[in-house]
């Protein structure tokens, strides 16, 4: 397990990371004290799941009404009332829209029509990214005001000093990073602006996933041996040769799979290389189900 340094800057600041994904999305932050060591921090509270305790995700689901003005996100499209308000009035139902960010290189000869649902009308995906990385933001603004003592106090003093980090899987390229950037301006993380880009850090789901292995109290026990870390998680394998320490990290999403592959050097500290390109395919879990669905209706 990796241990953190203190934090060496003057100010305070914030540390806020989306993990938008194709079924799931979540939240991290972190609040960086000058002289103190970082903490990270989940936000497990959404509205209407704000009494189901230690859930970090919700999921990433829109209602857009029929001029596309987003109606419900998140754990609200799970409500009853919501579901049929949208049946009522005829709102689109977005699932699964962040494959249409994908780069139109990637093999995508398995998927069929009707597999990912199309935008709404008016709407680009860097839009609805957009829409869905804003509500991402008032979410985390509320959790943090209301989870810390003096919590207004707090953001106030951060508001114009917040970074953000936001992750995307491995095989989206200087296109798609460039759509997430534009996607960041639209929610309002930063002013629009070249200066302001630097506010914001992208990270790769493969490099994301290891930094949760290494910093998992799990790392430091499995070094000689292959271990899976724990179910529902990113799965890193440590692989043991002589002269020679390993890990690849495998990021079994529902939309896409990450798969990396790094070397690592036991020093202090640890450090790690990557040693094969990065892949990605969308390869994920809900193309699982459906090829399924097809293979049990075909018996």
């Amino acid at each position: 397990m990796l241990s953190r340094q203190p934090y060496k800057g003057q100010y305070r600041k914030i540390v806020i990371a989306f993990d938008v994904g194709t079924v799931y999305s979540g939240i991290s932050y972190c609040i960086l004290n000058p002289g103190e060591v970082p903490k990270i921090l989940g936000v497990s509270r959404y509205p209407a799941q704000e009494h189901i305790g230690g859930d970090n995700k919700i999921p990433s689901t829109i209602y857009y009404d029929r001029k596309s003005v987003v109606r419900a996100i998140g754990a609200e499209t799970l409500q009853p009332h919501i579901i049929k308000q949208a049946e009522d009035e005829n709102w689109v139902k977005l699932q699964w829209w962040k494959l249409h960010l994908r780069p139109k290189h990637m093999a995508s000869f398995h998927i069929k029509d009707g597999d990912i649902p199309p935008l709404p009308q008016r709407k680009t995906a860097v839009q609805v990214l957009g829409d869905f990385m804003r509500y991402l933001f008032t979410c985390a603004r509320t959790h943090i005001v209301e989870s810390h003592a003096n919590g207004a106090s707090l953001w106030r003093s951060v508001e114009n000093r917040i970074e953000f980090v936001l992750t995307h899987p491995n095989g989206w390229e200087g296109l798609q990073q460039q759509q997430i950037r534009q996607a960041a301006e639209l929610a309002g993380l930063i002013p629009s602006g070249d200066k302001h880009q630097a506010r914001i850090r992208l990270l790769t789901e493969g490099e994301a996933s290891l930094h949760f292995f290494v910093n998992n109290p799990l790392a430091s026990e499995v070094l000689s041996k292959m271990t899976i870390v724990s179910s529902g998680r990113p799965v890193g394998y440590y692989v043991k040769k002589p002269k020679q320490q390993g890990v690849v990290v495998i990021d079994a999403g529902g939309g896409v799979v990450n798969l990396s592959a790094y070397s690592m050097k036991l020093s202090s500290p640890m450090s790690f290389e990557e040693v094969a390109p990065a892949e990605c395919r969308l390869q994920g879990s809900h193309f699982v189900a459906y090829r399924a669905h097809d293979f049990i209706e075909g018996l």
